[in-house]
Parts: structure tokens; C-alpha cells; sequence
């Protein structure tokens, strides 16, 4: 009796393992993606550090750069992508609709957008919060001063909702100036039409950057009024392709904890004996069957872009034009809120 029992549970646990050790296959978007030879990324109209293109159309940021890693895990090549500047308008529409394969374009998880847009958030690549900019001559030091003041706001952003809550909640009549496109807000607020001008901070920085004549004429309030999770997002109903962007993602943020870098990848994935790296880079274990991808999935994400602390670091760290601090964005080890599960 027990050894039936038991020859019986080793049948069941062997065809449990075969299971889940069994290749996954990636699903219709990878399908289109390989067929084309591109993968079609939506990405913003133009936000420095995050996604804008140069006077010879070449994109760089950090968004951008999470797009090249998965053509680079997909396709072998981080330059076959597609890049579609949208609005904020647009955006949802546009991965709804097919017309792009994943929005890269510094958009904040919420609950609302995550159940009822048809889409799924892949992982946050940045974590950020509402702020507000104002011009050093106003002598404004806290949001709280800004009573009854003229205030430039995007429509159609989690940005607009905030800014009514903070001034219903703390009595301040904020009169919005609300605009439909990034330029036409940056003109009124640098031309005097509004007293702040109020977004992600990530995105008032690239502003002062990039639109100030003086950046210095123009200072960014301490306090954050809200919780800015940015996140890519895939199409719902492809889980597939889902689990391949999403572990991009990790993948980039495990390498900077194991130290893999576009300078060392090369040199780790010949010589490693280490078993997190060689699951990583494919050397010592073939994580990349699970995914529908070969074993070098994640080597090449690597040798394309960095990890993640090197796209973060080149686009808006520090010493980038940016310089913004790490802050929430160091790793997990170091402070930060950047934690990835286990590539393994």
C-alpha cells in the first residue's frame, strides 16, 4: 500500500516538474514583434533624461533605454525599435489599440489606470512624486504659499487631480492654467502667464533643463504632494509577453546589485563561477527557456544599456544635465526602494 502510494506521488511530482520546467512560449505580441523586427515603443513627445530625440532623431533617456534592453533580450539588437511620440492624451489609446507594443513614457501606476485601461504596469523604473517650480524671484518657499495663485498644469495627467486635492485640502484657491501639450504649458510658465508651474519633479527638472534661458532664475519646492510610481505597461491579455518586459526590467536592477556591468558583461558571462550571475547572464543556468528567449536574454540587455543604477546615472543622475539624486531609487541594499525578485 505505501509503496503504491509513494511510486504514485513520485509519477505526480515528476509530471509537476516537467511542467514547470517546461519551455514558455511568448505569446502573439512577441509573434508580431519578431515579424516585424522591431519592437514599436511609446514613448513621451519629448522629456529630457526620459525619452526625447536629438536634431538627428536619435532617442536617449530612460525610458528609452528600457525599451532598447527588451529589443535587445528579444530581437539581439537594441536598435530595432520603433519609437512613437505620444501625448498625454494618446497614450493609453495607442497600446490599447495595438499601435504600440509597450508605453515607456514616465506614466504613474494607479489603481484606476492599472483595472480599467486594458493595460498592466511591468514594474516602476522610477519612483517619483508631484512637485512644484517657481521662479526665485517670487521668494516662494513652500507650496503652501501659493494662495490663490495661477498654477500651469498638463490635462489629462494624475498631475491636474492632484494639484485640486492639495488646494481643496489645504485652502490655497489654486487657479490651474490648464494646457493640453508640454510646450504650450512650459511657454505660459516661462513667459509669466502662471506663478508655478506644478508635475512630476523628475519632469519640472527636465523643464528648468531644457526650456529656462537661466535655470538658476527658477527653483523646485522641497515638498511632494503625491506618490509618482513611473511604470511601463504592456497590453493585458498577453501574459507572456508581460512576464518577458517585466523581467527586463528586474534583470537590469539585479545586475547593478551582483555588480554586472556594459563593461564587464562580457568578461563575467566567460568567466563567472558565481551561480546568481551565471543564472543572470545565462552562463550557468538557461533562464531564458522559461521565457521563449535564448540564454542570453539578459546578457545582451546588459551589454546594450547598463544596469539599472547606469541608466539611471547617465540620463538623470548626478551628473547628468538632470542631476537629480538617487534618493528612493537606490537599491534596496542601499537605502532605496529598488528591489527585484530573485532572477532564478
Amino acid at each position: 500500500m505505501f509503496k503504491v502510494l509513494d511510486s504514485r506521488a513520485f509519477a505526480v511530482g515528476a509530471m509537476l516538474l516537467a511542467a514547470f520546467s517546461a519551455p514558455v512560449y511568448a505569446g502573439k505580441t512577441l509573434d508580431a514583434i519578431k515579424a516585424r523586427g522591431q519592437l514599436v515603443c511609446g514613448v513621451s513627445s519629448g522629456v529630457a533624461g526620459f525619452s526625447q530625440a536629438d536634431s538627428k532623431g536619435n532617442w536617449s533617456g530612460l525610458d528609452v533605454d528600457v525599451c532598447k534592453a527588451i529589443a535587445a533580450s528579444v530581437l539581439g539588437d537594441a536598435s530595432k525599435v520603433k519609437w512613437v511620440p505620444l501625448v498625454s492624451q494618446q497614450r493609453f489609446a495607442a497600446l490599447q489599440s495595438g499601435e504600440v507594443d509597450i508605453l515607456s513614457r514616465n506614466t504613474s501606476w494607479t489603481l484606476s489606470r492599472d483595472a480599467s485601461l486594458g493595460l498592466t504596469f511591468i514594474g516602476v523604473t522610477y519612483y517619483d512624486g508631484q512637485g512644484f517650480m517657481v521662479p526665485v524671484k517670487s521668494k516662494i518657499k513652500s507650496a503652501k504659499q501659493l494662495k490663490n495663485a495661477t498654477v500651469c498644469v498638463q490635462s489629462g495627467t494624475t498631475t491636474e487631480k492632484n494639484l485640486s486635492e492639495f488646494s481643496r485640502i489645504n485652502k490655497l484657491s489654486i487657479k490651474p492654467v490648464v494646457f493640453e501639450k508640454f510646450d504650450a504649458a512650459n511657454a505660459a510658465y516661462f513667459s509669466g502667464r502662471c506663478q508655478a508651474y506644478t508635475t512630476d519633479v523628475s519632469g519640472l527638472a527636465s523643464i528648468r533643463n531644457k526650456e529656462a534661458k537661466n535655470p538658476a532664475e527658477h527653483v523646485l519646492l522641497t515638498e511632494l504632494i503625491s506618490k509618482e510610481p513611473l511604470s511601463p505597461a504592456v497590453r493585458r491579455g498577453d501574459e507572456e509577453f508581460f512576464t518577458i518586459a517585466k523581467w527586463v526590467v528586474f534583470g537590469l536592477i539585479e545586475a547593478e546589485e551582483y555588480g554586472v556591468t556594459q563593461a564587464n558583461v562580457d568578461a563575467l558571462q566567460r568567466d563567472t563561477q558565481d551561480p546568481a550571475i551565471g543564472r543572470l547572464l545565462g552562463t550557468l543556468e538557461d533562464t531564458g527557456k522559461l521565457l521563449g528567449l535564448d540564454k542570453a536574454w539578459m546578457a545582451r540587455a546588459i551589454k546594450a544599456t547598463g544596469n539599472y543604477g547606469e541608466i539611471f546615472e547617465r540620463n538623470v543622475g548626478p551628473k547628468s544635465p538632470l542631476g537629480l539624486p538617487r534618493g528612493s531609487n537606490k537599491l534596496w541594499s542601499q537605502g532605496g526602494l529598488m528591489y527585484a525578485p530573485p532572477v532564478r
